[in-house]
């Protein structure tokens, strides 16, 4: 008599919770972070959250200089972190000045990884306008800065168009490869899966680890004006369109459920989450803290709900 293999749907349901539950801390193993220069006294408080050796990125706001970074930088290796300041095309004023910048934060804090970007100006205050003409300049190899981050856009970019932005990346893949340059998609944050998924199925061929970005714990206002600035659509439409269930998920706890989505087993390939802060770095940190001990339950909304130390 032959055996009866069919499986409950209860059996099958319970099993892939099983998978989620794990595929979850794995996937946020290892997320990188990103700091505003506004918020520097949350580094310590967050050294005994984090993992040791956590990337922590450092943004370049209009008005930051280099030499603030620089010191940012040099906090953030003290307190066990990686630090990985952004490097913002239009901001840097002259080659000198980005040689100076690359060798201090090398030499007083031991960078060797960078987010390479154009930056959001509309004018450059210097000869530099795109991230690959600093790449160009070979500095970044000299100092030892040889994991590069790129943008990337799961939903396109308000000024440049898609065949632009592909052009753009294979270029900076050329230039890597015969610089001997380490790079990598450290994408704009988005607050759905759906585009995030179709871009990185797109994406595999190019062969670069992709890190997607996602917000950390912000208030409503602040990740309208931000995601606004990163000419983030279909995000934004639907923020505005359920807004009691993103002020749930993204002002009260993190992005849940399009971290589980993500985690879902059989989806793309992705190396890694980044997370920007808006803020709210220490609380991020705790978050990940829950997720990495395992402090979290599904719940029936698609999400799940990280549990207080």
């Amino acid at each position: 008599m032959q055996a009866d293999l069919t499986v409950e749907p209860e059996t099958a349901l319970g099993a892939l919770k099983d998978d989620e539950r794990r595929n979850i801390p794995a996937l946020l193993a290892g997320a990188s972070l990103e700091l505003s220069s506004r918020d520097p006294a949350e580094i310590d408080a967050c050294a005994d959250l984090l993992e040791p050796g956590t990337a922590v990125y450092i943004s370049m706001p209009p008005g930051q200089t280099y030499h603030g970074n620089v010191a940012l930088a040099t906090r953030l290796r003290r307190a066990g972190f990686r630090p990985v300041p952004h490097v913002a095309a239009r901001r840097i004023a002259s080659r000198d000045a980005l040689e100076e910048y690359l060798a201090r934060a090398a030499g007083e804090a031991g960078v060797d990884s960078a987010l390479v970007i154009a930056g959001d100006s509309d004018r450059s205050s210097g000869p530099f306008d795109s991230s690959r003409a600093l790449l160009e300049t070979g500095l970044f190899q000299r100092h030892g800065v040889v994991r590069i981050g790129v943008a990337g856009y799961p939903e396109g970019h308000p000024k440049i168009t898609e065949s632009a932005l592909e052009s753009a990346l294979t270029a900076k893949k050329v230039l890597a490869r015969e610089a001997d340059l380490d790079l990598q998609i450290v994408t704009q944050f988005c607050f759905e899966s759906a585009p995030i998924l179709a871009w990185a199925a797109k994406m595999k061929g190019h062969g670069l680890p992709m890190h997607i970005g996602l917000s950390g714990a912000a208030s409503l206002p602040r990740l309208l004006r931000f995601a606004a600035l990163c000419g983030i659509g279909n995000s934004v439409r639907a923020l505005k369109a359920r807004p009691r269930a993103i002020t749930r998920l993204l002002v009260e706890a993190g992005p849940e459920v399009v971290v589980r989505d993500l985690a879902r087993p059989g989806r793309a390939a992705i190396a890694g989450v980044h997370f920007f802060c808006f803020g709210g770095l220490l609380r991020t940190a705790r978050w990940l803290r829950g997720v990495r001990e395992g402090r979290f339950e599904l719940t029936p909304d698609g999400g799940f709900r990280v549990e207080a130390a």
